[in-house]
């Protein structure tokens, strides 16, 4: 079995919260690989919010869909979401593979919660679309998506060009939660969280988001982008084996295009990233105030964490191994970074032992050099600033 295969499972009936991510990591590496503690198995830490709603609760079976996995249900679910009262209310889904067309995608509403019952699995219906999302929130308020899994296209996609195939796609909402999901093989993300442009206005955050044990797995892009938001919290939560099509990172933190748009207040605890084809995580620039803590960040392609242009930002208590490039990497115009408490292993693995470097680095307190077999543990280039490196570990 490749480190990297998809195997994932959905989590048994009546299995608790947080027990389906720890099955899911289990699954996820060979049997080998446990004695040697490579593996880290999330325990909670966070209990996410409960979004306001109404106490109507729909099922999609009643308002047609078939989940038989050949017949299109996304009318269906749709009919069954605008059937909801203006309170709103939940819309459950039952055990069943139901095919969700992205081009049309399902539009959640506000106060709504969309319930995926154990064994309920959305497939994305092939398409040749360069942008295409199996569920939207759009410019919407106090929602919540839970539980089951979606499954992308990116085996089947008809198409060639494009990054924007996402399982979820929030754009411009505010008071979000999504947990307890699996989400796979999506063409673009499993996750992207941004900004809702509006014509002849300045574009619309999201808002207060938070991600809680969710597994983000075998994506073609990335497994979460955060870009145009504010208040973002991502916690017990996996992001994998991304790679297809740049920047092929486990988190990607970048405003959307433009200028004016940024991304502020993001905190991410106690996630597994692991095995992406890009960096582990990505902090670019008019991104401010980041925190990254207890996460393990491990295999992935590039830097375990690299950051280009971010202001203000703590990475602490994290540990960071095995990754092709240096573990932690402050690029370009980084200020106002402290790292501390991190633990460090074996990165920087793309040297093999021989002296050489592709950047003009400056080793910051504490690093080990990578020539001798220890691993580039954290570097910077010269135009950084304010950078704080107290109290980490770094294993031989």
């Amino acid at each position: 079995m490749k480190i990297n295969a998809l195997v994932h499972d959905v989590r048994e009936a009546g299995t608790p919260r947080r027990e389906f991510l720890r099955k899911s990591l289990l699954l996820a590496l060979p049997a080998a690989l446990y004695a040697t503690g490579v593996p880290k198995v999330l325990a909670a830490v966070y209990s996410p919010p409960t979004r306001q709603r109404g106490s109507t609760t729909l099922n999609v079976r009643n308002w047609g869909a078939r989940g038989d996995g050949a017949t299109d249900d996304t009318t269906a679910f749709q009919y069954a979401i605008d059937a909801l009262p203006s309170s709103g209310g939940t819309v459950v889904v039952p055990a069943g593979d139901y095919v969700i067309d992205p081009t049309r995608n399902v539009r959640l509403r506000s106060n709504m919660h969309l319930l995926l019952q154990d064994g309920a699995r959305l497939r994305a219906k092939r398409n040749d679309k360069e942008r295409a999302y199996v569920l939207m929130a759009y410019k919407v308020s106090n929602v919540e998506i839970s539980g089951g899994q979606i499954i992308g296209d990116r085996e089947t996609h008809l198409g060639t060009a494009g990054e924007w195939g996402h399982g979820i796609m929030i754009r411009g909402s505010s008071k979000i939660t999504v947990r307890d999901i699996h989400v796979s093989k999506c063409w673009g993300d499993g996750i992207s969280i941004g900004g809702a442009m509006v014509t002849n206005a300045p574009t619309i955050p999201c808002s207060d988001v938070v991600i809680a044990n969710v597994v983000c797995t075998g994506n073609r892009r990335q497994g979460l982008t955060i870009g145009c938001a504010t208040g973002v919290k991502v916690y017990d939560s996996e992001f994998s084996d991304c790679n297809g099509i740049a920047p092929a990172c486990g988190i990607d933190i970048e405003p959307d295009a433009g200028d004016s748009r940024t991304t502020t207040t993001v905190h991410i605890e106690n996630c597994h990233i692991r095995g992406n084809a890009g960096n582990g995580i990505l902090i670019y620039k008019r991104v401010e105030g980041v925190t990254i803590k207890r996460c393990t960040i491990e295999y992935n392609g590039g830097h375990g964490i690299l950051t280009i242009g971010p202001e203000g930002g703590y990475i602490a208590q994290n540990t960071i191994r095995h990754n092709y490039l240096v573990g932690m990497m402050f690029g370009s115009g980084t200020r106002n970074y402290q790292y501390s408490g991190n633990i460090s292993r074996n990165n920087n693995t793309r040297l093999h032992g021989v002296n050489k470097t592709v950047y003009p680095l400056v080793y910051l307190t504490g690093f080990i050099d990578g020539n001798k077999g220890n691993g580039a543990h954290v570097a910077r280039v010269s135009d950084v600033y304010s950078i704080r490196v107290t109290s980490n570990g770094y294993a031989k």
